[in-house]
């Protein structure tokens, strides 16, 4: 009967040191599982609560490295765009300086260069913002002591639950040896055992209560930290973009409206030379009904003269480009000249008035 009982408690050690290999093999925290309820249930719990909070800090971390290798990438690819945009700014600026007399292409190019000299300078601010309010904020979370030291925290915790759960296969290990043989010496090794167990449990007491504070709050810090600068990633983004759109939004209206101001304008004032006419006469705006070809000219800028069927235009100046300046009704403008018909002879009374 006594060696059945020795053979059946070397089982039991033998099955408890294969018990803690198993843990130490699939344990992948770094804080060791177990499901063994080496106390009472409270331990179980605070076991249970570390063991939880331990891999939510991990989930934690990583994520805040993940934004922190997303942050770098994007800042990268800005200064990308940044030195890309400005060989293009110098290359329309170039073109628009050298071609500035022959074309609307050459004053578009040169707008737009200006702007991309602008869409780079809010690129470069974007990266600061994720520089100076994303990455250093996180990266001193992730590197920072407190995530350490409360994960040192929680490990030492671990171990010391270990420790215990190989104490208390070594205090009923003991307390079979008194039951087979209660001899003094027996007797005198089982309180040894029991006594250390004693202390391993309050420390552990003391120790978990301390783990569990200190990542409970690191984890809060990592759930406000990680939450603030999304928000201000998010803001930073939606301000560029916004930014950009506005830059982009006034050049294309500058294109547009220099464009419109290129075809619509009359040429300009012409200088004196021998392609103009200087002599003044009077003229006539032509009647439809005796002409398909003439009819009322409505201005399209200040530059230009509005005229009307019947009235008398004095004629200063006329251009080879198919223009005429003159004066009616006591405004003055251009206006093209195959609209007029010139006149020998001075209006009534009534009529000079007008032209004058």
């Amino acid at each position: 009967m006594d060696a059945l009982r020795k053979q059946a408690s070397k089982l039991r050690e033998q099955v408890a040191k294969q018990q803690q290999a198993v843990i130490k093999q699939f344990s992948g925290t770094g804080y060791e599982s177990s499901d063994v309820m080496v106390i009472d249930e409270v331990e179980m719990q605070r076991h249970q609560q570390l063991e939880k909070l331990y891999r939510s800090t991990r989930a934690g971390k990583d994520f805040q490295k993940d934004i922190v290798r997303a942050g770098e990438a994007f800042t990268a690819i800005g200064y990308k765009q940044i030195e890309t945009g400005m060989k293009l700014s110098e290359d329309c600026c170039r073109y628009g300086a050298e071609n500035i007399n022959e074309n609307i292409l050459a004053r578009a190019a040169s707008i737009y260069g200006d702007s991309v000299k602008h869409i780079a300078k809010e690129q470069e601010e974007l990266n600061k913002l994720l520089s100076s309010q994303i990455l250093d904020p996180l990266r001193a979370m992730v590197t920072g002591a407190p995530l350490e030291d409360a994960r040192h925290l929680a490990q030492r915790y671990s171990r010391m639950r270990q420790e215990a759960e190989t104490q208390a296969t070594e205090v009923s290990r003991r307390q079979a040896r008194v039951r087979e043989a209660p001899t003094p010496e027996n007797i005198a090794r089982l309180h040894v055992a029991e006594a250390k167990m004693h202390e391993l449990k309050a420390n552990m007491a003391v120790l978990g209560k301390e783990a569990s504070a200190a990542l409970a709050a690191v984890e809060a810090q990592q759930q406000r930290l990680s939450f603030q600068r999304l928000v201000a990633m998010v803001e930073g983004e939606r301000n560029y973009h916004q930014r950009i759109a506005t830059i982009l939004g006034e050049v294309e209206a500058e294109m547009v409206s220099e464009k419109q101001r290129k075809e619509s304008a009359p040429p300009a004032i012409p200088s004196e030379s021998h392609s103009e006419k200087m002599m003044y006469f009077l003229a006539e705006v032509w009647d439809p009904e005796k002409s398909d070809a003439i009819h009322a000219f409505s201005a399209g800028s200040e530059k230009e003269l509005s005229l009307n069927v019947g009235d008398y235009v004095v004629v200063r100046k006329v251009s080879n480009t198919g223009w005429a300046e003159g004066e009616c009704k006591g405004k003055a403008g251009w206006f093209p000249s195959g609209y007029v018909e010139k006149r020998q002879m001075l209006p009534t009374s009534n009529v000079a008035s007008e032209v004058y």
